[in-house]
């Protein structure tokens, strides 16, 4: 019938329009139906299926995922320096953990369960447990770890058991458990068994084994040395006394690698400016500090090393340190050689052969600008102890011209100026030295010690002040601040800031002493008593205190306790015949009139010359009706008529020369102090004592801190230095570290 017509039915069945079918165009379209060749008019997609959230297997994925955030709080909190919310967060941790656990049991099979969360949450808890001090159950906790067979590698945590048994000082168990962790780690981590194998050193030098801690340390330094081990085998050997062993563990210190850049490194070989950008981005940046870091431990080390073995190793220590010496020059801490040799100078200091140590800084004289300023400040410092300022000044000089920015050598100079009394250019010394380094507390405390004597007390104040703020709880600082506050008529705050003195050494006598003064003078007669009697008992030999105590109970009506105190002074200053003389008014006023008469007869015998002591055995005599009374009324005749002729001859052959004497000896009396004529004027008010008792010092109150053994005169610090540890110099006069650096 041949090829039927586009689009006609034939048999009920239309012929497809091939050309336009993928299009959309179907037979559809012949019926009227519309044109959506995108499906739109099915309307949107169904919605996605909501996740059921109360399966199984969800609950156990979100317990995992708080588990894991537990732990990490906690070593958040851990680093914050929060231990004991890292140790609740561990615990936390821990407690969910294991319902996640017994979850995952009834669920699955135990092979699903998550290992290495266990590992992580009780290694973490027992980490917490350690950093909080709770060594048992720390111990407690590892153990679950490395009893579990589960765990590969669950046996390397013997070092940190073994590390708790080290803090506890169970230095048998610490070793066994090191060794043990050394063998289940491979020989592939080197760096972790030579850790192992010093901390098993440590704990053989802690129990004295010192034989097996220099076979520990010995294996380190053939394998793989490193500085602490040299130090740790040096230290040793100076435990065992083997000399010679001590000088090859040195030498191998000195030539333990350090791995670093030195210095030329940071050194432009060129003006280019690239380079040059490059090397001033790197010369402090945190790998430069951490070279610094690592150079400075390195000569700390031998420092300390060579300081330790120099007075054994030798016959001498001198020939010792020479050895020492010789040996560093001959390695890359050239630089050191200078520090051992100023050293040397010190240890001879210690053992006060000053001129040894004069000598030997004097070598250092030709040496470069830094070592010759700290050698000329030293001997400076030795020169203004012996108070040879000529010298000190020149030394001073000397080590200011080396090093113009060398505080020290400033202070020191500094010093030898305010010596001979010009304060105004010691002060610019000093403020130099300031500006140079802030931190030179010495040169802050000269300062003020200056303007005290300029009289400028505003600024002085000042920087005592700032002093205070930085050196918290120093004894001089507190009482030049109290003597400060004195000067300027301010008792009440001078008492306040005497009393945060006496809280920090509750022991100083003249503190104590000063106090009683301050009381005495605002008419608090109680309170003066106490810090007086305070002062007496940790320094019974103070004149000035004892003779206010004796005048206090005089003025109580209580003169036998006053004879105790007079005894003292009596036996301070035997050949003061006053301290006598009211010991015996005591026994009279207190009624033993025998015991009074025979002190009298002995200060009769010691001083037969003793106008008053004869006045006095005439009138008890008299008023006992003793027969003597006779044979000491001539005596008392006698030397009164011997004084008069000796007055008589004084006057009419010397009329000038006693007048300037008159004028001599009032200028004197005038110098004494304010407390001696107030002390002086309540003896002579006493009952048959009519010749003037003077003050036994003529001495004002000198205005400076001192220890308990009595009052120093002022003197201006001098420059400390900041590098010495625990082999610094002290001066015992000032109490303060004086060799600069």
């Amino acid at each position: 019938m041949g090829r039927p017509m586009t689009g006609a039915i034939q048999d009920g069945v239309a012929r497809p329009l091939t050309a336009v079918h993928a299009a959309g165009y179907t037979k559809a379209a012949l019926r009227g139906s519309v044109f959506d060749p995108l499906g739109q008019a099915r309307g949107p997609a169904p919605p996605l299926e909501m996740k059921n959230e109360d399966t199984p297997e969800e609950k156990i994925r979100q317990l995992e995922k708080k588990v894991n955030e537990l732990v990490e709080e906690s070593c958040i909190a851990n680093s914050c320096g929060d231990l004991k919310l890292a140790l609740e967060k561990a615990k936390d941790a821990g407690r969910k953990e294991r319902v996640l656990v017994r979850q995952r049991e009834q669920i699955a099979s135990p092979e699903n369960i998550n290992l290495d969360l266990t590992y992580s949450v009780l290694f973490n808890l027992a980490s917490q447990y350690s950093a909080n001090e709770m060594y048992a159950e720390a111990l407690n906790t590892y153990q679950v770890i490395v009893k579990n067979k589960m765990f590969s590698n669950g046996g390397r945590l013997k070092v940190n058991m073994a590390n708790i048994y080290l803090k506890q000082r169970n230095y048998s168990k610490a070793i066994k458990f090191y060794r043990m962790a050394l063998d289940q780690i491979p020989s592939i981590h080197k760096e972790m068994r030579i850790k192992i194998m010093q901390n098993i050193g440590v704990a053989f030098i802690k129990t004295g084994q010192y034989t097996d801690g220099i076979s520990s340390f010995e294996h380190i330094m053939s394998t793989s040395p490193n500085l602490k081990a040299g130090f740790n085998l040096i230290l040793c050997y100076f435990a065992i006394g083997d000399r010679e062993q001590m000088k090859k563990a040195f030498q191998k210190l000195i030539t333990v690698p350090l791995e670093i850049d030195y210095d030329d490194k940071y050194i432009s070989p060129n003006d280019d400016p690239h380079t040059n950008l490059l090397i001033e981005a790197i010369k402090n940046d945190q790998l430069r500090q951490m070279e610094r870091e690592r150079k400075g431990m390195a000569e700390k080390y031998i420092m300390t090393a060579a300081k330790l073995i120099a007075p054994v190793i030798e016959t001498s220590f001198a020939i010792g340190y020479d050895w020492c010496v010789e040996v560093v020059k001959a390695s890359h801490y050239v630089e050191l050689a200078n520090d051992l040799e100023i050293n040397k100078a010190i240890t001879y200091l210690r053992q006060k052969d000053f001129y040894q140590a004069v000598e030997t800084l004097k070598m250092f004289e030709k040496k470069d600008s830094r070592v010759k300023s700290a050698a000329a400040t030293n001997l400076s410092f030795l020169y203004y102890l012996e108070n040879e300022f000529a010298q000190a000044t020149n030394y001073a000089d000397l080590a200011v011209n080396s090093d113009r920015y060398n505080p020290s050598a400033l202070t020191n100079k500094g010093n030898t100026v305010f010596a001979n009394g010009d304060y105004e250019k010691a002060a610019e010394f000093y403020k130099e030295a300031l500006r140079n380094d802030s931190s030179c507390t010495e040169a802050l405390y000269n300062i003020g010690l200056t303007y005290k004597k300029l009289n400028r007390i505003d600024e002085a104040l000042d920087c005592f002040l700032k002093l205070q703020a930085i050196l918290r709880n120093s004894a001089q600082v507190l009482y030049q601040i109290a003597s400060l506050y004195e000067i300027m008529e301010d008792p009440n705050q001078a008492i306040e800031w005497l009393m945060q003195l006496i809280s920090v050494v509750p022991t100083d006598s003249y503190a104590l002493s000063k106090l009683g003064e301050l009381y005495d003078n605002e008419g608090d007669k109680s309170q003066a008593f106490q810090y007086y009697y305070e002062s007496y008992r940790y320094f019974p030999s103070n004149i000035e205190v004892i003779e206010w105590l004796g005048a206090y109970y005089i003025d109580t009506q209580f003169c036998e306790k006053a004879i105790q105190y007079f005894e003292r002074a009596a036996l301070i200053q035997p050949t003061q015949v006053k301290w006598q003389l009211m010991v015996a008014s005591c026994y009279r006023r207190s009624g033993n009139y025998q015991k009074s008469l025979d002190t009298y007869k002995e200060i009769h015998r010691k001083f037969p010359d003793n106008v008053e002591c004869l006045r006095f055995l005439v009138r008890l005599c008299t008023d006992m009706g003793l027969k003597e009374v006779q044979e000491y009324a001539t005596k008392l005749k006698r030397v009164e008529k011997l004084k008069e002729i000796r007055e008589q001859r004084v006057k009419s052959g010397r009329d000038g020369s006693a007048r300037s004497r008159r004028e001599g000896s009032g200028s004197g009396d005038s110098g004494g102090s304010a407390k001696g004529e107030r002390l002086s004027a309540k003896l002579r008010a006493l009952p048959g004592t009519n010749e003037p008792y003077e003050s036994s010092s003529n001495k004002e109150i000198d205005a400076s801190y001192v220890d308990p053994l009595g009052p120093q005169t002022e003197r201006p610090k001098t420059a400390a230095r900041k590098r010495m540890d625990e082999d610094e110099f002290a001066d015992e006069e000032l109490g303060e570290d004086l060799l600069p650096e």
